[in-house]
């Protein structure tokens, strides 16, 4: 190994899988190292002398990697958190992958943002690279306004704080029946949890930018303007991923995989992806002249997704898939921010509008998970009429309507109809 040291925030399976992964296996780092507040997790991968399994699904089978030679740091247990500052000082790589980026304000003196903050006012590195994988297209600034607010130093263009765009699925299967059933690999013995992500590994990043700086993590693919990556990914993967979910729930199936022996399911999903997200996207962001952005690129990206997608060895479930129906029916998330941008370039999200449809009915569902109010629980969603799916769709959006809020909501309504139809097929 050369002289690199890694240290990351959160151990979930991008952590696990790919970061720490990519990490290990390029042979740059010295020292790689994961904060983590897990006592169980923690004590099993200590239990075995640093080591955990990792399952990578491919269009095949499932390979198990084993990484070794792995420290995680409990920054709540104060001679942990002391031997964590010390690493982050001499850090050249810095990844947070965290449920959201609100934990990087969370937790007082031991938040994500302090320690970082404290890493950095006493570097001992020529440069440090922050990658953050929180999901959010401006993660990176908010992390770094953050950490500039505690640091008390001025800006360094020595650091840089990248926002990522991961399209590799990932998930922590804790179902003894299915590890048991998809021959995974516990993370490590004496914890019944698997890591188990998909062998997709292109990954895009804001630009390092550094001079005389070279990543030890060398696989990232570095874009000047993510912003429209990280547009692709939501209005393109993340949201037919959850019409997927949503109409894959409403058709009475249980494993994504299922949905690849229905047609129907998979025209609406490929419509939406290739004539109103792709189509859209690529009107918006032509100038750009990458191959994404070209009819011919985003064809390919889209079928190789729906392929992905589908993967009986990623095992995904349908209700994963369309889980949060309340997030992600949000007027700026995946399916009506697909819609507006479809209808902002001239475009009818009619198949998007299906999905949304299914959505509602998702949410209707399960209400009391949802925390849908007694007023707004209509009963069985193919009884609703216009006014009732303008009601709940106006409680979703808590207020917040954007430009196009009236005509989302009646391609919603007139697809009420269609969706019917669709599940008597």
């Amino acid at each position: 190994m050369t002289g690199h040291i890694f240290t990351g925030f959160g151990f979930g399976p991008i952590q696990a899988g790919l970061f720490v992964k990519e990490a290990f296996q390029s042979g740059n780092f010295k020292r790689i190292v994961v904060a983590e507040i897990d006592a169980e997790l923690i004590d099993a991968v200590r239990a075995n002398r640093g080591s955990f399994h990792v399952n990578v699904a491919g269009a095949d089978g499932i390979e198990v990697l084993k990484i070794d030679g792995i420290e995680l740091l409990n920054p709540n247990i104060a001679r942990e958190k002391q031997i964590l500052l010390q690493v982050l000082a001499e850090s050249t790589e810095i990844t947070t992958s965290l449920p959201s980026v609100s934990f990087y304000d969370s937790d007082g003196a031991n938040s994500v943002g302090s320690l970082i903050a404290d890493g950095l006012r006493n570097s001992k590195t020529g440069a440090t690279i922050i990658y953050t994988a929180e999901n959010n297209n401006h993660a990176a600034q908010i992390l770094e306004k953050t950490v500039t607010g505690k640091i008390g130093v001025p800006p360094s263009k020595k650091r840089r704080f990248l926002n990522t765009v991961i399209g590799k699925m990932s998930r922590v299967v804790t179902d003894s029946t299915e590890i048991a059933e998809l021959k995974l690999k516990p993370i490590a013995p004496g914890i019944k949890r698997a890591f188990l992500v998909e062998e997709f590994n292109r990954i895009l990043v804001g630009q390092t930018g550094v001079s005389d700086f070279q990543p030890g993590i060398e696989v990232f693919i570095e874009k000047d303007d993510l912003l429209a990556f990280e547009e692709a990914k939501l209005y393109g993967h993340n949201a037919i991923h959850a019409l997927l979910g949503f109409l894959g729930d409403v058709r009475g199936y249980t494993r994504m995989a299922e949905l690849k022996e229905d047609p129907a399911v998979m025209q609406i999903g490929r419509r939406a992806f290739l004539q109103e997200s792709g189509t859209a996207l690529i009107k918006k962001y032509a100038h750009l002249r990458d191959e994404l952005f070209t009819e011919a690129g985003f064809r390919n990206y889209a079928e190789d997704l729906l392929e992905r997608m589908t993967n009986p060895y990623l095992a995904d479930t349908v209700a994963r898939a369309g889980r949060d129906p309340l997030r992600k029916l949000g007027i700026n998330d995946r399916i009506f921010g697909t819609m507006a941008l479809a209808l902002e370039y001239g475009i009818e999200p009619g198949n998007m509008a299906l999905g949304a449809m299914a959505g509602i009915a998702v949410l209707l569902e399960r209400a009391e998970e949802n925390n849908l109010p007694d007023s707004l629980r209509f009963g069985h969603w193919h009884k609703l009429d216009g006014l009732k799916i303008e009601k709940i769709i106006n409680w979703i959006w808590n207020g917040h309507a954007g430009g196009y809020a009236q005509q989302l909501i009646k391609y919603v309504q007139n697809a009420q109809e269609h969706l019917t139809a669709f599940i008597k097929e």
